[in-house]
This record gives C-alpha cells, structure tokens and sequence, in this order.
C-alpha cells in the first residue's frame, strides 16, 4: 500500500505559512512566492541583527564624540587617552556616562587630556 506523505506536506506547509503571515497578495498563501519570501525574510532579518550592533555603535562614538567635545577634546584623542591610561570602559558604558553623569565624564575627558597627544603620522 502506498504511503502519500499528506501529514508531513501539509506540516511542511503550515509552517511556512505561518513564517509569511503578514505578507502581501500571493506572497501569503502561494507555496512558491511565501517559500522565496521567507527566505528573502530570514536574509534580511539575519543582516538586521548585525546591522542594528553596527548603528549602536556609530550611535555611541556619535554621543562620545559630542560630549568630548563639549569638553574640548576630540573623540580620536579621548579614547587614545583613556586606552593609554589603562581605562577599559567601552563605548556603550562610556556614552551612557556621558549622558546620565557629564561630571563623571568630564573628569574622564581631563584624565585623557593630560595624557601627551600621539603624533607618529
């Protein structure tokens, strides 16, 4: 007797279509067009995650590079400063304190400003 597989199709199936939901017109409830929509979907879901740690980032040295300067250091030279000193703070904690405690940063800054300016270039 033949066995037709029409449970495990229809699992199959199901679970994908569940991963499309929310999509439009054919791209919902066609098998083809939902199967090349949900991979194109985990593609850019997966580029997502690394994207997003790339924008956090830029978003952190963007607030760095503001508050150095509003204490009148550059953002290069603060953490050349403090990476001399042997401050292992990163840029998430260092943009946090920046904006949550700005005396805290700013002796930070003096700290990274009485170290000598590296000028091999």
């Amino acid at each position: 007797m033949r066995i037709k597989g029409g449970i495990v199709t229809r699992r199959r199936k199901k679970r994908l279509f569940k991963k499309s939901k929310g999509f439009r017109l054919s791209n919902k409830n066609v098998y083809i067009h939902a199967s090349e929509r949900v991979d194109k979907a985990l593609v850019h879901s997966y580029v997502g995650r690394k994207q997003r740690k790339r924008d956090k980032k830029s978003q952190w040295i963007l607030t760095l590079n503001a508050a150095a300067r509003l204490n009148g250091l550059s953002y290069s030279r603060f953490i050349s400063g403090i990476k001399k000193v042997g401050i292992l703070l990163n840029r998430k904690v260092l943009a946090e304190m920046a904006i949550s405690s700005p005396e805290d940063f700013a002796q930070l800054v003096n700290i990274a400003k009485s170290q000598p300016a590296d000028t091999t270039a």
